[in-house]
């Protein structure tokens, strides 16, 4: 009897055991792909963190650390002075007053651009979805297609509507005394980038508002809600995820912008940050002090890193939100 219990209980001890086995090696097996997955993903994070980091340690650092340290190594002596000579002092072109003003250019036309681009963005997207017309899909995909429209191309194009509103605001300034801000270089950025960025807001919203309920807006219009109505209390209350991804996107281009802020407002006290710090890197007044070059490029860095920061985490969370199936 004992032998035959043997032999029967032999066979399930054998699965067990190729069982335990089995369930090892894939835990070995997850567990090795976890290391290299993390491996490769810290890597990858030091590599591309590496340029910020040597910006902020040199940014902390006297020249005479810069000239015979080492560019990684932290700084021993740590000194804001840099920062306060970018922020109020540095020369920039012929000015040496710093770049404090053109960081103040650029929140003043970065705000209203990004303002104005969301709720148009918000409106197309509510029209093309719940207010739909004949031909509102060719409509939508011009829109799209100025999505895919370079920078470049658009430079003169673009230069000779803003040469003929400035005219038309020298015409209105000889009439009435006041031009409306008809050529003033900050407000021709904000309307480049309004237009420019129309597209892509709108496409967000549209993308968005697919997913949202018709039967509320029929709700609404059922109880009398007037269009306005209707977008202000329930599609913009609702629209936050968003909204969060179309300002963080918006502010990211228009604060980060070069080419249209150096082709429009290139000179002058109007212009942005981003052509501001160029001219501080290429000002030369006998050595080049790299300290206050970083620190300068770290202040125009430091809005963007804020809003990511506040913000980033929304960001994603946003675009799935915004995610339509077919």
């Amino acid at each position: 009897m004992s032998s035959v219990t043997s032999t029967i209980g032999t066979p399930t001890a054998t699965l067990s055991q190729r069982s335990d086995n089995s369930d090892q090696s894939s835990n070995n097996t997850r567990w090795i792909g976890r290391i290299v997955i993390y491996g490769l993903l810290v890597i990858f994070a030091i590599l591309y963190l590496m340029p910020l980091f040597v910006m902020l340690v040199t940014s902390f650092k006297t020249m005479d650390e810069i000239q015979s340290g080492n560019m990684l190594a932290l700084p021993e002596a740590p000194t804001f002075d840099p920062w306060i000579k970018a922020w109020g002092e540095t020369c920039v072109g012929l000015t040496c007053a710093g770049i404090k003003g053109y960081f103040w250019n650029s929140i003043k036309m970065v705000v209203p651009a990004v303002a104005i681009s969301t709720i148009m963005g918000a409106l197309n997207g509510y029209i093309l979805t719940k207010w739909r017309f004949p031909g509102h899909t060719l409509v939508f995909g011009l829109m799209l297609f100025a999505c895919f429209i370079p920078f470049q191309s658009v430079l003169l194009p673009m230069a000779t509507i803003l040469g003929s509103l400035g005219r038309f605001g020298m015409t209105l300034q000889n009439a009435t005394g006041f031009s409306f801000g008809f050529g003033n270089p900050t407000i021709n950025l904000v309307f480049v980038h309004v237009v420019y960025g129309l597209g892509f807001t709108t496409l967000f919203f549209r993308n968005f508002y697919e997913a949202f309920p018709t039967e509320l807006v029929r709700a609404a219009q059922v109880d009398g809600a007037s269009f306005f109505q209707i977008f202000r209390r329930i599609m913009l209350p609702n629209s936050l995820p968003i909204i969060v991804v179309t300002v963080i996107y918006q502010f990211t281009n228009i604060w980060n912008d070069f080419l249209f802020a150096s082709a429009y407002a290139g000179t002058g006290d109007a212009m942005p940050m981003t052509v501001a710090l160029n001219n501080v890197v290429n000002t030369s007044t006998g050595v080049v002090e790299y300290n206050v070059n970083m620190a300068a490029a770290m202040i125009a860095a430091v809005p963007t890193l804020i809003v990511y920061i506040l913000a980033g985490r929304y960001f994603v969370r946003g675009l799935m939100a915004g995610a339509v199936k077919g």
